[in-house]
């Protein structure tokens, strides 16, 4: 399982198509064993959603996600959680996990 969280200055980022990068967790055994930052594509439509399951994520942890990302992320088999307030992003991770973590607002306004 690959879960992938946008970063925008190496943190949580409210807004999931302008991130810098993703900090993608590989999880064996219901633990992490490898983090790696990511570059995204070039922003444009569809284009996150459709890279991110090409490099296998199941699932992404986000600030806040437009309604069509959110869309094409479901279409794309990618499990969505926004609204998760910044904290370290180990700490998302294992809340995730474990089935602790709860998602809020969309931070993203459109």
């Amino acid at each position: 399982m690959k879960i992938a969280i946008p970063l925008t200055n190496g943190e949580l980022s409210s807004h999931f198509g302008h991130c810098e990068k993703f900090a993608v967790y590989h999880i064996e055994d219901g633990k992490i064993s490898k983090e790696e930052t990511i570059d995204p594509p070039v922003h444009e439509p569809g284009s996150h959603p459709k890279f991110l399951h090409e490099i296998g994520v199941s699932v992404v942890i986000a600030g806040g996600m437009g309604m069509k990302a959110q869309e094409l992320m479901h279409q794309n088999q990618i499990e969505v959680i926004i609204g998760v307030c910044p904290l370290p992003l180990p700490q998302i991770v294992e809340m995730y996990l474990q089935n602790q973590l709860e998602g809020g607002d969309n931070r993203c306004d459109h």
